[in-house]
């Protein structure tokens, strides 16, 4: 019985990503069948990093194409692409910059900082090319969380070069200062500094930049909503009803100068005891896939009240670089991924692909 190319597609139909939680097909990301006899091969090509998937996606589809009636042998050749997607309308992209990713807080102490750090690991840990910018000027914690004590240098007298810690290119003021220098500016200076770190670094060809900005709805994050090309913002709270009352004051504020919201991450949502094991919800339960249903975003992961986050981070080597294949780096991947897909989603920018438009006199 020979093979049609409708029997494959309809296989691939029925078959589901298991990170978009949708079809092969409907996403555009089956290509390329062809069909010898009973051999058959197909493209799957995914629009998010996807090192750890490869394997399990190219098992599934394999196996789903074998079970077709007639077919003696399948081949499945996966790969993934990111491309730079959509921004804020009039806001152009930054050179070798596919996406930028804001991850905000209403409030201090929620653990920002330390969701984007290993947020930014844990997409370069599934392939990705990742940068990571610290505009929080007067409070950098980069340097320290990535365990990064050089100076950047210039080559031009203009232009710094990203230093780079756990394969991540970064970029910070507390490169740039001693560190218990503070920085005594009012806020022009502050949004001057942010815009010359982000503009003035020699990015070199990121699918990811994570921004991980200071807390609250100031200048800082004005400054990023209207001038800086923005693809999604991630935003970071407690279970606790104070915290989550800035965090929606967060959320509104993307919303209102056009930045979409990729979703939520909740911090210290359970405890565990580290003698006797008993679980414990310190800071409430269910805030933040409250606020996720009450907003209409998606919840994108909740992280424990776990000492060795605080510990990792501190000594340089956050979560996903200290314990890779452990439970907490497990949900920071987890929530990278949904955070890829999520912007894999969105609609692609298309302004490099216009041609100048040239008119002249015949």
């Amino acid at each position: 019985m020979a093979v049609s190319e409708l029997q494959v597609q309809t296989a691939l139909k029925e078959l589901v990503d298991p990170n978009t939680h949708k079809d092969y097909v409907s996403t555009k990301s089956a290509r390329n069948i062809k069909i010898d006899g009973g051999a058959v091969s197909v493209d799957i090509l995914l629009g998010y990093p996807a090192q750890s998937q490869l394997v399990v996606i190219k098992q599934q589809v394999e196996d789903t194409l074998k079970a077709l009636p007639g077919v003696t042998a399948a081949t499945a050749n996966v790969s993934f692409k990111i491309v730079s997607h959509s921004v804020q309308r009039g806001v152009k992209l930054i050179p070798n910059v596919k996406n930028i990713i804001a991850v905000a807080s209403g409030k201090g102490g929620v653990g920002k900082s330390t969701t984007a750090v290993n947020l930014a690991l844990a997409l370069a840990a599934e392939g990705a090319r990742v940068g990571m910018l610290d505009a929080d000027i007067y409070g950098p914690s980069q340097p320290t969380m990535l365990g990064i004590t050089d100076k950047p240098e210039s080559t031009d007298g203009k232009n710094l070069e990203p230093l780079v810690g756990h394969g991540i290119q970064a970029m910070s003021i507390g490169f740039l200062i001693d560190v218990e220098t503070p920085m005594v500016w009012r806020g022009p200076m502050v949004t001057q500094a942010l815009e010359q770190l982000l503009n003035n670094t020699n990015w070199k060809e990121l699918d990811y930049l994570v921004v991980d900005l200071p807390p609250g709805t100031g200048d800082i994050q004005l400054t990023l909503a209207q001038r800086v090309p923005v693809t999604g913002a991630v935003i970071v709270t407690t279970p606790q009803d104070i915290a989550l009352i800035d965090a929606r004051k967060g959320l509104k504020m993307f919303e209102k100068v056009g930045i979409p919201i990729i979703g939520v991450v909740e911090n210290m949502s359970l405890h565990i005891c580290s003698k006797c094991g008993h679980e414990e919800r310190i800071f409430g339960e269910g805030g933040g896939e409250r606020m996720c249903k009450d907003y209409s975003v998606e919840f994108l992961g909740a992280l424990p009240l776990d000492g060795s986050i605080r510990a990792d981070t501190d000594s340089g080597k956050p979560s996903v670089v200290s314990d890779p294949n452990g439970r907490v780096a497990d949900i920071y991947k987890q929530i990278a991924r949904r955070v890829a897909v999520k912007i894999g989603e969105t609609g692609v920018d298309h302004s490099a692909k216009f041609p100048n438009i040239v008119i002249s006199n015949t």
